[in-house]
């Protein structure tokens, strides 16, 4: 991009800081106050040093931006404009935040003599956003430009990742100023604390409970995923034969069909994985923050066991359980220097021998209570659709909604690290479809797979119409059972079968013909007896295709631990036994 004797404009500055930072994809909707952005824009795509991706609102913008983020561990960018544009992105960057994923979101805003005069399509984007962002910027001052983009990139990637807002009024994206370029860097901010090794004497202290444990488990949230620390856990796993459970968002952080996983704990967690954490008398927690839908009833989770726990985020650690050792730092970089110690030491054999009981307890556990899967002569299972996709398509990246399909997928999806894309912390209904737009763009050549309910489906199904104009060969699959299915399923269980407003039947669309609306191929399945072939029909498509799942309508996820309750109180496991504790002894026998 050529200049004039270096004199440049703020959108001129902005679009050269983002091309520095190696950004190649912009997810946005443009709108009068980020025209002049747009307009830049137009410029550096057309020498194709950037491509931008048009959504068709900007809560799927926010979405596909963080999707990208997740995918790849680089920075997810979106761009919107001032007032409702602005607006729309909050939910999400209110996921992006509790998710801790890395974006940078771009707002327009009305020209500097306008703010605070209530002018058209003016709100205080900055305001309404503090406590959903990890910091926030107005420029005011097109000069500052490229040092503010440089800094929220910094800030977006350093410790806990986390989103990072910059308003821009319109006049800055036009006025000149004379620049000598150069290329931004990363630089050290006051206020952003060091990321800190760990001390000898917590290694040491570490290997001593360790030697010391008889029944130790592995606690692993998305800490760890973003940290790539996966092939140190497994290596510390299976160096001393620990097993792992992992939170929604630890999911991928090691093979599910692996002898030491134990899928998935807390709320519709597997029931072996709940028991273990109850019976532990060692939780070591890497990159998890003991969220409420993991721990039940919080004074009863692992109150047997002494906690280990390792996060970067220092306000994460004794938050809602006290460990005995805590160690502040990226998870990868300490599970490194803690194997690196016990690398001299020989004690694995020694915890191996002495665990041994343990893991054969657990074999038992998974042996009495596996996840089961409904079959019938006719009729459609949701957990038979999604195993089956599951081994059909087991390298491909999977983003789900919210509710009993989002569980179900966690329970019998097996995936591998950064395939898993689900709203975890915030719950977001309507993630899924433009989380797949993210990962697509992001990974062009990999299958990419949205898993969907009616229900969540109709929250931003006109993501279809950036599916359609890019061509993008996403597979769709919505477990339709006519309801807001977690709704209906505590309405059930909770609310003495009180169904307010949670039938989604009376208004749904034909989804194979609205699929084919936007030129894309629409299929339905309704019998388990077509269930293989549509499936492969449907996964071989080489373009993009919903696949409509007409399933049991009153399948309940479980096993499901109610409100209040501590983990090992399951609703819907086979009772084979009046209590875990005489279930124990028995196994024992």
């Amino acid at each position: 991009m050529s200049t004039n004797n270096n004199k440049i404009t703020g959108a001129f500055a902005l679009m050269y800081s983002l091309v520095k930072h190696n950004v190649s994809h912009i997810f946005g909707y443009p709108g009068g106050a980020i025209l002049p952005i747009y307009d830049e824009l137009y410029r550096w795509e057309k020498e194709g040093k950037i491509k931008h991706i048009l959504t068709r609102h900007e809560q799927g913008a926010a979405h596909a931006a963080d999707a990208y983020a997740r995918s790849t561990g680089k920075v997810g960018i979106c761009f919107a404009t001032s007032g409702p544009g602005a607006t729309n992105l909050v939910t999400g960057i209110a996921t992006a935040q509790m998710d801790s994923v890395p974006m940078v979101i771009i707002t327009g805003q009305v020209a500097r003599s306008f703010i605070g005069t209530d002018a058209f399509q003016e709100v205080d984007i900055f305001g309404i956003t503090l406590p959903i962002v990890k910091h926030s910027y107005v420029v005011r001052d097109p000069r500052d430009m490229i040092q503010i983009v440089s800094e929220a990139f910094y800030i977006a990637q350093h410790g806990r990742p986390g989103p990072v807002l910059i308003d821009i009024p319109k006049d800055v994206g036009l006025e000149q100023f004379f620049c000598e370029l150069t290329n931004p860097k990363n630089i050290r901010i006051a206020g952003c604390r060091p990321i800190l090794n760990i001390k000898i004497k917590q290694v040491t202290k570490i290997v001593d409970m360790l030697k010391q444990s008889n029944q130790p488990l592995l606690y692993i949230g998305g800490g760890s995923i973003i940290a790539d620390a996966h092939d140190l856990i497994k290596k510390f796993a299976t160096k001393f034969q620990i097993p792992i459970t992992t939170t929604l968002m630890g999911k991928g952080i090691i093979d599910e069909n692996h002898d030491l996983s134990l899928g998935m704990l807390g709320m519709h967690g597997t029931a072996y994985a709940n028991f273990a954490v109850s019976e532990c008398d060692l939780l070591i927690a890497l990159g998890a923050r003991f969220d409420d839908r993991v721990t039940g009833k919080l004074d009863e989770f692992a109150c047997n066991a002494q906690v280990i726990h390792i996060d970067i985020d220092a306000a994460e650690v004794g938050k809602n359980r006290i460990p005995q050792v805590a160690v502040i730092g990226d998870v990868k970089d300490v599970m490194c220097q803690i194997l690196s110690y016990i690398e001299k030491e020989e004690i694995s054999s020694l915890i191996v021998n002495q665990t041994r009981s343990w893991r054969e307890r657990i074999l038992v556990w998974k042996q009495h209570y596996p996840l089961l899967i409904p079959k019938s002569v006719n009729y459609l299972s949701p957990q038979e659709v999604i195993s089956l996709i599951s081994k059909l398509a087991p390298s491909a990246y999977f983003t789900t909604d919210v509710g009993q399909h989002q569980m179900w997928a966690a329970q019998f999806l097996r995936v591998l690290p950064r395939h898993w894309l689900s709203s975890a912390g915030l719950g977001t209904m309507g993630y899924g479809l433009p989380a797949a737009i993210g990962v697509q763009i992001a990974q062009p050549k990999d299958k990419v797979i949205c898993i969907s309910g009616d229900a969540s489906f109709q929250m931003n199904l006109q993501e279809l119409g950036t599916i359609a104009q890019y061509n993008l060969p996403i597979k769709i699959i919505i477990i339709n059972n006519k309801w807001q299915g977690m709704v209906r399923q505590w309405q059930q269980a909770f609310y003495g079968e009180r169904y307010s407003h949670s039938n989604m039947e009376k208004g749904a669309p034909d989804f194979s013909q609205l699929a084919k609306s936007f030129g894309i191929l629409g299929l339905q399945l309704e019998f388990r007896s077509d269930i293989s072939h549509i499936l492969n029909v449907f996964l071989n498509h080489t373009g993009p295709c919903i696949l409509d799942c007409k399933v049991i309508e009153d399948e309940n996820c479980y096993p499901m631990v109610a409100p209040g309750k501590s983990n090992s109180q399951m609703i819907g496991i086979v009772k084979q036994t009046k209590s875990l504790k005489n279930f124990v002894n028995q196994s024992l026998l």
